[in-house]
């Protein structure tokens, strides 16, 4: 998602090298298509003439071209919205107008990398309540907008920082089932062990256009697909690809991250879920409550209606951390299972039943019953093997790691705390996301007795070298803390 680059030749004639020293970008205008890119100059591609220019696939992909069409290159002018940029450096408030022109240019990739992190470090030191409304109103503009002949769209985003918190696919369905429409535009893990398109994707196709989520929601009421794939608020994934390595997420950008998103894609009732706990990503309620009204504030001017719910994020949900081991805990709940993992499942008809009281037929206070009787009915599940079957099958086999290694506990006593931020970097280290059956199985959960040497959980992988890189971050800390017992 980042900035476009185009390679030159150092022997191009056309546009000599020599004249782009520094910054300067070039404009590549294709049939009608344009973009601005930065420049490489390469020494040593020999299949590259002096008179051809390279481009990377996602710069072809926005180009919508192919190798071999006639291009136009020239030196292109820069942004004039990084005016406002340096005016954000400075201190200074931005106007509507000035946050609408920043949007336009990141979502037609005219800024580097260096100039989006620039953006993102100015807003980072301090937004007003305006500019975080004028920020996502305009993301929410600068790409597609879905558009549904229903009066009610719900949904629901958890802000993150929880491992194996994979509800939005058990919520999904069970909406689904009671008739509302929730057309669940998901997305992949950047720095998480899985994102909820990750683990869906174990299961059934996820990169939908924007004619099949129509048709599959027509069908089932609901999916639950990739929205990367379909350009909902483009300049929040820009940001959002450099936002996440700087490790920069502040209050009013993730607001306006989420909130843009939802709006693009036709949302009307909104449901966000913020856990809290010591090592999850909002660690006190003063905190929680602050995200809590800049979300309402927000989303009462944009014409969504949004509530939001801060949950226990003291510990993982379920058992599973990596992609195929959260689809195989997903599928234990809606089969109703007796050892699928219990927190998951109630925390699925919490959410569920807070979208339910939406519905304007059914009786209020109802929706929680409502939804444990659609999972308990197995309508849910059958609601979720259609979305499924409407989506297509998954691209690829997903197993279980077959490297196995268990992280045991040192001392007799009670698991007193279990490390969020630790779980996720050990599932991640082991090959998660990107191996979709490497993770982590949780054998254990806060207050649980042990006994030394028994398992607390299950490192599984498919490369030795992430394996072995996994168990030796385990070993070093497995991220559990066990107290003796009695203290």
């Amino acid at each position: 998602m980042g900035e476009n680059v185009v390679i030159l030749s150092r022997d191009c004639h056309a546009l000599r090298p020599e004249r782009l020293a520094g910054f300067r970008k070039v404009e590549v205008r294709v049939n009608g298509a344009r973009i601005v890119a930065n420049v490489l100059i390469s020494d040593g591609l020999e299949a590259l003439g002096p008179g051809e220019i390279g481009l990377p696939q996602p710069a072809l992909r926005r180009l919508g071209v192919k190798p071999g069409d006639h291009a136009h290159v020239s030196i292109a002018p820069p942004a004039a919205s990084l005016d406002a940029v340096r005016a954000k450096i400075r201190g200074e408030e931005l106007t509507k107008e000035e946050i609408r022109a920043v949007v336009e240019d990141l979502a037609a990739h005219r800024y580097s990398d260096i100039e989006v992190a620039a953006f993102l470090i100015a807003t980072s030191s301090f937004m007003t309540t305006s500019e975080v409304l004028a920020l996502t109103s305009s993301m929410a503009a600068a790409g597609a907008q879905l558009k549904w002949n229903r009066p009610i769209i719900v949904d629901k985003h958890c802000i993150g920082g929880i491992p194996g918190n994979r509800t939005t696919m058990i919520v999904t369905p069970i909406v689904a089932a009671h008739g509302l429409t929730m057309p669940k535009t998901s997305s992949r893990a950047i720095t998480s062990p899985s994102g909820t398109a990750d683990t869906m994707e174990v299961l059934s196709r996820v990169e939908l256009t924007e004619d099949e989520i129509l048709d599959v929601v027509e069908r089932c009421n609901g999916c639950i697909a990739w929205g990367g794939h379909i350009n909902l608020s483009p300049a929040d994934d820009v940001l959002i690809s450099i936002e996440r390595p700087l490790s920069i997420d502040t209050p009013e950008q993730m607001v306006a991250s989420i909130l843009s998103k939802k709006i693009a894609a036709g949302s009307t009732n909104l449901l966000i879920d913020i856990p809290m706990g010591p090592t999850a990503k909002i660690r006190s309620n003063i905190h929680a409550q602050s995200i809590r009204k800049l979300f309402e504030f927000v989303s009462s001017r944009l014409g969504l209606f949004t509530e939001v719910i801060i949950t226990d994020g003291a510990q993982p949900v379920g058992f599973g951390v990596g992609p195929a081991l959260e689809a195989r805990d997903v599928l234990a709940v809606l089969d109703g299972r007796p050892d699928a993992p219990a927190d998951l499942r109630e925390k699925s008809i919490l959410l569920a039943g807070r979208l339910l009281e939406h519905d304007p037929l059914l009786a209020g206070g109802r929706g929680e019953q409502r939804a444990r009787e659609l999972l308990e009915s197995g309508e849910a599940r059958k609601t979720f093997d259609r979305i499924i079957d409407a989506q297509g099958p998954p691209p690829r086999a997903a197993p279980i790691g077959s490297l196995v290694f268990e992280a045991v506990a040192p001392r007799d006593g009670v698991v007193s705390q279990i490390d969020c931020f630790r779980i996720a970097r050990i599932a991640r280290t082991a090959g998660a996301p990107y191996d979709p059956g490497a993770g982590i199985d949780l054998q254990k959960k806060s207050g649980d007795m042990v006994r030394k040497g028994e398992p607390l959980y299950r490192i599984h992988g498919l490369d030795h070298s992430d394996f072995a890189a996994a168990c030796e971050a385990a070993g070093e800390d497995s991220g559990f803390r066990v107290s003796s017992a009695g203290r």
